[in-house]
């Protein structure tokens, strides 16, 4: 399916004009390109797989986040390919093909929304939408060194966008300029209720988190540091470690801690625990969407994807309602820990983006490590955002700062004025 030109990002190419081509609109200009999980008039929101678009009806209507960025003034150039059903951090496609990491082209582009980060990261497109249920768009902005936004749970509708599990579901997007990462954001968010003030009042550290990072701590964090006390001075830094914390403060995750063996690769229990619980529900509610058409269809899935869809579709309700309890204490306790302008660093992923074809079982750590990071900000609803820091080894590094639920301005702010003053 890939062009020369593409890097294979694309599932199909068409034009959607903004509905004014009035100058002084917010987006008027720009290009963007939608996941195949928006539902736009006129096509199938493909969801990543050929069975799924060969049993669903073309959309009558299109997605409102589609139809609120063409009236901001934005073109749409077509849709991008993702992993099968939403259901992988990787970006390969076996169906479609994987789309070609720009800044390192025998490495995972990351998933779900592979092409929507890749046409972003190859320059063909100003900025992209995707979704971010596990880390959809966080992982891929990361591994294509562009900056990518999870915005806080609840504050973008998901109407016609293919549901993958409810309670971690968000619209997210990617942009190279974080000046258009915040002007994305002015369209899509609800207007703030005060004027979000620009000085954080404290960037909290997560030390332990670094840990898990196999890039080495005095690369990532001081980089971003420098900016802060460039900006902010150095009262404004604050290190804590954050597992610690969640495990104090998050008293129902103790059913899905697991005994700690010392031998074990380093982890961090409480958020290994975290990840368990949001990808046991995330699995409940995966069944409860797909499960009645993946029986009746029995499509085609590749593999690692056919593996997870068949351990949803076995998914009891026993523990649901503790994921439930998890949230709601993990929220409180994160809401606590930063307060209003507060602001959380840890790493976006554990490092790097893993070569092409990887063996699965090589993955598991990285994944597992992964999701222990991916769970903070997926199960507390909180926003965050991934800052990209060049590179290492010839590979994209990156950085995430999180704030509160509804703190989305105040982050998109933050990142523009940080960015700024990084050393690049």
């Amino acid at each position: 399916m890939e062009t020369a030109s593409d890097y294979g990002a694309f599932m199909e190419k068409f034009i959607l004009p903004p509905t004014s081509s009035s100058p002084d609109l917010p987006l008027s200009s720009l290009t963007f390109a939608v996941k195949d999980i928006f539902d736009v008039k006129g096509y199938v929101a493909g969801f990543g797989n050929p069975d799924w678009l060969r049993t669903h009806e073309i959309a009558t209507s299109t997605a409102p986040t589609v139809l609120a960025i063409l009236s901001a003034g934005a073109t749409c150039v077509g849709k991008t390919v993702m992993d099968e059903m939403a259901y992988s951090i990787n970006g390969e496609n076996i169906h479609y093909g994987t789309p070609r990491n720009p800044c390192a082209e025998d490495r995972v582009p990351g998933g779900s929304s592979s092409g929507s980060a890749v046409a972003v990261g190859a320059n063909l497109v100003d900025f992209s939408l995707g979704t971010d249920t596990g880390g959809s768009v966080r992982v891929p902005a990361s591994y294509c060194g562009i900056f990518g936004f999870r915005p806080s749970h609840g504050a973008i509708s998901k109407s016609g966008v293919v549901p993958m599990a409810q309670s971690f579901d968000t619209v997210g997007w990617f942009a190279r300029d974080p000046k258009i990462l915040s002007r994305v954001g002015h369209v899509l968010l609800p207007s703030p209720q005060q004027a979000a003030p620009v000085r954080p009042t404290q960037i909290i550290i997560a030390e332990d988190c670094f840990q898990l990072s196999s890039i080495p701590y005095d690369v990532v964090p001081q980089i971003v540091i420098k900016a802060i006390q460039k900006l902010y001075g150095v009262d404004v830094l604050r290190h804590e470690i954050l597992g610690e914390y969640v495990k104090a403060k998050v008293q129902s995750l103790k059913s899905f801690m697991i005994e700690e063996n010392t031998d074990q690769v380093y982890n961090i229990p409480s958020l290994a625990a975290l990840s368990s619980a949001m990808r046991l529900l995330q699995r409940y509610e995966f069944k409860n969407n797909h499960g009645e058409w993946i029986n009746a269809v029995k499509p085609d899935i590749g593999p690692g994807i056919s593996e997870r869809v068949s351990d949803a579709l076995t998914t009891k309700g026993e523990g649901i309602d503790i994921c439930h309890s998890i949230i709601k204490e993990l929220h409180e306790a994160l809401t606590s820990l930063l307060g209003d302008f507060g602001v959380l660093m840890i790493p976006t992923v554990p490092g790097p983006p893993p070569k092409l074809q990887t063996n699965s079982s090589e993955l598991e750590i990285f994944r597992a490590r992964a999701f222990s990071l991916l769970s903070v900000v997926g199960v507390s609803g909180f926003c965050q955002v991934n800052i990209p820091l060049g590179l290492y080894n010839d590979l994209p590094i990156s950085v995430s700062l999180v704030a509160r639920n509804g703190a989305d301005e105040f982050l998109l702010h933050l990142v523009e004025s940080i960015y700024d003053n990084i050393e690049k």
